[in-house]
């Protein structure tokens, strides 16, 4: 055997793939960006070959890394196991909740509550992502629910109501003149309120043009901040550092849908739909 693959290292490589990055893998694990960064170059090390290559912002894996990823997650389920079974692994969350981005601070404190009081006050642990990364995790198993967007995913998906969706730009924003090219700051493909934005502006007569996009919504909040453009965003709240522009045409609501995994507890889905139904309606009181 030629080299030894590193467990710690191989959760970190892991983590990267399942949120979005280095840096939100190092939040979730509790660790510097550069401790991060350093696993993955012991892996590459190992193996002899790149996993994880950065196209600006956005951490995509290399061939050989999306390899190793899947034995990673092998690796990973079957020495956590092993510890479980010896009573030795570390405690284990009761329950995973998925939720994208938008809406997910007015959202997920009253759906928190509820399946606490299911759950006995068990912990719940959270994960932040596409809604398509949400519902392959569900399909996985590796979420018990997920809060999503879009289009809906599968019989077993629940509509519990819409997000509004408002343009939003820095205070100082100039909008173009009348016959101008509207910039926009939106979220890479595929994305859902990306298309709704064009084809909302494209439908009122307006010229528009992506001039910013990240992989994920602080990303966008962030260029939209800086001034360089507008951006489409689900949600009643308001971000610091950005003002509603009512000047730009008014953009339909976006579905809310709640989708829980095979087998789990029905009562914690009815649970989640009442809270996010409430929490919802509450919004607009």
């Amino acid at each position: 055997m030629t080299g030894v693959l590193d467990i710690v290292a191989l959760r970190s490589l892991v983590a990267i793939a399942d949120h979005g990055g280095f840096h939100r893998a190092a939040t979730v694990l509790q660790l510097s960006q550069s401790a991060v960064s350093q696993h993955v170059r012991r892996l590459e090390k190992v193996v002899g070959f790149p996993l994880v290559r950065r196209d600006g912002r956005v951490s995509r894996f290399t061939s050989e890394g999306t390899l190793l990823l899947e034995d990673a997650r092998r690796v990973l389920a079957a020495h956590d196991h092993a510890l479980d079974r010896i009573g030795a692994g570390r405690p284990r969350p009761a329950l995973v909740l998925g939720s994208t981005e938008h809406a997910a601070d007015e959202l997920l404190p009253r759906v928190t509550r509820a399946l606490g009081e299911v759950t006995a006050g068990s912990m719940v642990r959270y994960r932040f992502d596409r809604s398509s990364m949400l519902n392959e995790a569900v399909d996985r198993g590796d979420l018990d629910l997920a809060m999503y967007i879009g289009e809906r995913q599968g019989s077993d998906s629940h509509l519990v109501g819409a997000l509004p969706l408002r343009w939003l730009a820095a205070p100082g924003w100039t909008p173009a003149a009348p016959g101008d090219t509207i910039p926009l700051v939106v979220i890479d493909q595929p994305c859902t309120i990306r298309r709704r934005a064009l084809q909302s502006l494209a439908d009122s007569g307006y010229r528009s043009t992506v001039v910013g996009e990240a992989a994920y919504l602080a990303g966008v909040l962030n260029a939209a901040r800086a001034g360089l453009g507008v951006a489409l965003i689900a949600g009643d709240g308001t971000p610091d550092g950005l003002v509603p522009r009512t000047d730009l045409p008014a953009v339909q609501p976006e579905n809310l849908y709640l989708r829980g995994r095979a087998g789990l507890d029905a009562r914690l889905v009815e649970a989640a739909k009442d809270a996010l139904a409430e929490s919802l309606v509450e919004a607009r009181t």
